[in-house]
């Protein structure tokens, strides 16, 4: 199944964070927090301007994004996991 997003809506797949502290602690599932980080894969129309026209998105598919850790919708489909979030919740685009 194909999600598509609508206006400014942006799907993302979060990428997943790294199992050990940066000091070698392996951390179980239970204390690993959601991750920040993923990658765009659909984006939608654009946000609607009061003049009628769409905004052009400032990600595109294929990029990766930094999003705060409450933001967005999680949802499942077809068993993947992926994150519905608006692009004004995206805080930067990673190089």
């Amino acid at each position: 199944m194909k999600l598509v997003p609508l206006g400014e809506n942006v799907i993302v797949k979060r990428l997943d964070n790294e199992p050990t502290t940066p000091g070698g602690i392996v951390l179980p599932d239970s204390a690993q927090k959601k991750p920040q980080q993923g990658r765009v894969l659909s984006v939608g129309d654009g946000r609607l301007l009061p003049s009628g026209v769409r905004a052009n998105h400032q990600v595109s598919e294929g990029d990766r994004v930094l999003f705060s850790q409450y933001s967005g919708t999680d949802v499942k489909i077809d068993g993947e996991e992926l994150l519905i979030i608006t692009e004004s919740e995206i805080l930067a685009v990673v190089n």
